[in-house]
């Protein structure tokens, strides 16, 4: 009966310690992913310990002006600004940090040319919170993506 008594509470500890605990899942942000604008979907990939995404739809794949490709034209680096939008990388050096988040990556912009610190958070299998920032955290903005199917 001393048994019992011990067991039990030692189990239900241990239940209720791994029943709610965070899921460490590195690779839950794998996937094809609709950005905040509406606009593209970014597939985020890896590569041996970090995590990268490239633009790989637009809602608007086509320059209206011309009715070719839209290409990387608000770029600084001239040399850059005839590259196609479509498939270029725009996320790169992304590490998991646990507690669903990814940490210490960048992010371009090509509607500005500007590229940003970034990170990323899981809030739930199929939303993900986006915020590019200058600097501190404090000052940059957010996105919600939301996983596509």
């Amino acid at each position: 009966m001393n048994g019992k008594r011990f067991i039990l509470p030692l189990l239900l500890v241990t239940f209720l310690t791994t029943a709610f605990k965070s899921a460490e899942n590195p690779d839950a942000v794998l996937g094809t992913w609709l950005n905040g604008t509406k606009k593209g979907h970014i597939q985020i990939y890896k590569q041996a310990n970090k995590y990268y995404g490239k633009l790989i739809w637009l809602s608007e794949p086509n320059d209206p002006a011309t009715g070719k490709p839209k290409v990387d034209s608000k770029n600084p680096d001239g040399k850059l600004k005839s590259r196609p939008l479509l498939n270029l990388n725009i996320m790169q050096d992304f590490v998991f940090d646990g507690d669903d988040q990814w940490e210490d990556g960048k992010i371009y912009n090509p509607e500005d040319g500007k590229t940003y610190s970034c990170y990323m958070k899981l809030n739930d299998p199929n939303s993900l919170y986006v915020r590019g920032y200058v600097g501190i955290r404090a000052i940059g903005k957010t996105q919600t993506w939301t996983r596509i199917k």
